[in-house]
């Protein structure tokens, strides 16, 4: 086997090749971990939105999509006394109506933006647990509740949704009372308000769903009672199973992510492979010399990719503190929400895998362009 020196020695050759090969592995290995980091966060958000003790009742058909749903106003009140086995708080028991609403809205800048309106009464968070007032307090009427991240789903500066700002929906000019959080959820990028102020600015006579949350009842009491009483019109969907549609549905969005990162790591690798080719190429007499004097392919291939991976990995690290120092933490808008980008384990060991295998790969055509030519014409070439 060739000493390990050997390789380090090989790489310093050339610093600005070991330069170009180093940039470009770290390209390869910050696209793959963006995507990995897209995928996850909105893998995550998605599924951590839906709860398996919440029951969504919604209208007949309207499964697909809570904003399409429209349910009689009644439903809430004939659930609320029908059903058992839901949880309970000092007698109130956790039945939630809401109506849900994709909505105009402007600030004071004069910005207008769409933005997702829910419409609710305060049972709302005896259903949503996850949520907690983190800045004010809970609304009143005439007033609303941000999410924490709305702001940047939105497009606004942080400062425009703060508690005491007004902002119009609509043709209404509403005071937020306070801003909540649902760590990990669609929910931190929405807008609140009482049920009937959003009722009467929409003009609507129906409800969007109404949320239920199981105590010690069963999904499949609720799904019986929506098949008894045909005259509500009603669907029933665990709140997880509805979130794992919209999972399914953005499905394609996420693969994209990976062939966009794939493309831009082809030609990073192609661009690298280059960098490796003018690098082993001056070296075939080198290399042929190293046979002659009884190195065996095998060692000498075993070199050129640890010199390889050597410059891949440190690619791969210079992209992982790139993806710390710049990508964590950033928060991703998508149509119905924002997610936050993390650099998780797992994001951090798909960069490490990528340049890992870029580095093996990478060295083996142009190590084979180096070693397959007969070895009395790589002794006479002029490399």
């Amino acid at each position: 086997m060739l000493p390990f020196g050997y390789a380090l020695r090989n790489l310093m050759r050339d610093p600005m090749r070991l330069l170009q090969a180093v940039l470009g592995s770290g390209l390869v290995v910050l696209m793959v971990m963006i995507a990995a980091a897209i995928n996850n966060g909105m893998t995550g958000v998605l599924s951590a939105s839906g709860s398996e003790q919440n029951v969504i009742l919604l209208g007949a058909g309207s499964e697909e999509s809570v904003l399409r749903s429209e349910i009689s106003e009644r439903t809430a009140g004939i659930v609320e006394s029908s059903i058992t086995g839901l949880e309970e708080t000092a007698g109130v028991r956790a039945v939630s109506p809401e109506i849900h609403q994709m909505t105009f809205i402007s600030v004071d800048s004069g910005d207008r933006k769409q933005a997702f309106v829910r419409g609710v009464t305060p049972q709302a968070l005896m259903v949503h647990q996850e949520t907690s007032v983190q800045a004010g307090r809970y609304l009143r009427p005439g007033q609303v509740m941000v999410g924490r991240l709305a702001w940047r789903r939105l497009g606004l500066p942080e400062e425009a949704l703060q508690p005491g700002k007004e902002i119009r929906i609509e043709d209404s000019t509403m005071t937020i009372a306070g801003i909540f959080s649902a760590p990990g959820t669609v929910m931190e990028s929405e807008i609140w308000m009482d049920i009937n102020d959003l009722r009467s600015m929409s003009q609507r006579e129906h409800l969007s769903c109404v949320v239920v949350r199981l105590g010690d009842g069963e999904f499949e009491d609720i799904d019986l009672f929506t098949k008894q009483r045909l005259d509500l019109e009603l669907g029933a969907l665990r709140e997880s199973d509805y979130f794992a549609k919209i999972a399914a549905f953005y499905a394609p969005i996420r693969g994209m992510t990976w062939v966009t990162a794939l493309l831009i790591a082809t030609g990073a690798l192609l661009g690298g492979l280059n960098t490796l080719y003018a690098a082993f190429a001056p070296r075939i007499r080198e290399i042929a010399t190293l046979q002659a004097i009884g190195y065996g392919r095998r060692a000498i291939m075993f070199s050129l990719i640890q010199e390889s991976t050597i410059a891949a990995l440190s690619g791969a690290l210079l992209a992982s503190f790139a993806a710390i120092g710049f990508l964590d933490g950033i928060a991703v808008s998508f149509s119905i929400g924002s997610f936050i980008l993390r650099v998780s384990p797992s994001v951090a060991a798909a960069g490490l895998i990528a340049g890992l295998g870029l580095g093996l790969v990478g060295a083996i055509p142009p190590g084979l362009r180096c070693l397959l030519p007969p070895l009395p014409s790589a002794l006479r070439s002029a490399g």
